[in-house]
Parts: C-alpha cells; sequence; structure tokens
C-alpha cells in the first residue's frame, strides 16, 4: 500500500465522455500534501507516512506543542490537517517531501474516505427505512413509530445496538472501489466517479483500493 491524499470535497457535476456517455463525477481539490512524519516498524511497531495538509491561514500559536515542533522543523505554515496512513517498506518516503495530485493516475480505483453529512435526531423509518405502521386498523397516532423495541420478562431488557430511532449522519465512512475519471494537473483537480460522503468543502482522504489491491493477487 501506498500513501494517499488529503483533499477537500468542492461539489458534483457530470463527466461527458467521447462516446456520448454521461457519468455522474464528484470533484476534489487536492491540496499540497507534506510529509511530515514517518513510522517504522523497527522503532513503533508499524510502517506510516503522516501527511499534513490544509492550510486555511492557521497560526503557529493555535496548534498544539508536538505539531508546532513539526512544523517548526519543517519550515512550513501550520497545516490544519494531519493524517497518519499505513504503507509497506518499500514505500516510505522522507520527511519534507511534497505530495501532488500526480501521485495517482486516470482510471485508477481508489477508496475515499469522508464524514457523512449529519442529519441530526431522525426516526426510525428515516434513519433504518422501516416502513411504519398501518395506516388504519386502529393505529393512531403512531403511524411512524418503530413498533416495540423489547422482549418478555426474559430476558427483560432492550439489547445495545436495535435498531431506534437517534442520531443520524456525521460518521466516518469509507466509499470503496472508486474510478478516477480525469485528473486536471493545472487546478489540482480530481474527477472521481460517483458520490463520495461529506458535505461541499469538507476534508476526504483518498487512497490505493484495499479490495481491488488483494484482488490481484
Amino acid at each position: 500500500m501506498r500513501v494517499g491524499l488529503i483533499g477537500k470535497k468542492i461539489g458534483s457535476s457530470s463527466h461527458f465522455e467521447e462516446n456520448g456517455i454521461v457519468t455522474p463525477i464528484t470533484l476534489v481539490k487536492i491540496e499540497e500534501c507534506i510529509v511530515s512524519k514517518i513510522k517504522t516498524k523497527d522503532q513503533d511497531g508499524y510502517n506510516a507516512v503522516q501527511i499534513a495538509s490544509i492550510e486555511d491561514n492557521l497560526k503557529l500559536n493555535k496548534v498544539n506543542k508536538p505539531q508546532r515542533k513539526i512544523f517548526t522543523s519543517l519550515e512550513i505554515n501550520p497545516k490544519r490537517i494531519l493524517k497518519e496512513f499505513r504503507v509497506e517498506e518499500d514505500n516510505l518516503l522522507k520527511v519534507g517531501s511534497v505530495i501532488d495530485i500526480s501521485h495517482f493516475q486516470t482510471g485508477q480505483i481508489v477508496d475515499v474516505t469522508g464524514t457523512s453529512i449529519g442529519k441530526g435526531f431522525a426516526g426510525a423509518m428515516k434513519r433504518h427505512n422501516f416502513g411504519g405502521l398501518f395506516a388504519s386498523h386502529g393505529v393512531s397516532v403512531s403511524h411512524r413509530s418503530h413498533g416495540s423495541t423489547g422482549n418478555h420478562q426474559d430476558p427483560g431488557k432492550v439489547f445495545k445496538g436495535k435498531k431506534m430511532a437517534g442520531h443520524m449522519g456525521a460518521k466516518k465512512i469509507t466509499k470503496q472501489n472508486l474510478k478516477i475519471m480525469e485528473i486536471d494537473l493545472e487546478n489540482q483537480v480530481m474527477f472521481i466517479k460517483g458520490s463520495i460522503p461529506g458535505r461541499k468543502n469538507s476534508i476526504v482522504l483518498i487512497k490505493d483500493a484495499f479490495k481491488k489491491r488483494n484482488n490481484k493477487k
């Protein structure tokens, strides 16, 4: 596995191919990614590369001391996002290396991780796609309720993980095996087929597809 990239979701659009096929795509802006730290199996127990990205005019006195030490040693402006990617030993990079969008190629299959849009408190029908109760036959007021949640006296409790109403969204989600339709080197924008989790201007992580890699072996 190689190191991934940190990007910012900037919106959705359509991709027109030469044969006339229209494909829905998501546009991701790749910010400057700098290798801020590496971890080795001998010293840390595993191999990983830490990437720093997304500047956002962050001041040095607004970050914690460990991160401040990293940015000072690299002589770069503070970055808002620090993300660690597990890699193989052969793919370890030098601290201070800069990775841009050319790290990936058009047609490559990738996994994209982001935070889904928060929906707040949602009922069982919206959250878990329940059908709801009858519209008639004695049912009143509680048409969108989830119905009974517990059992009889034995076990006399509601089991953990029961599908009920509650907070919906705002979770870390990874969409796998997405195809890169096109790469704009000049504007550092990546066109990814389909939808990816998160709202506009949210942070996403792009890395080599894990399942596709395993299937090739």
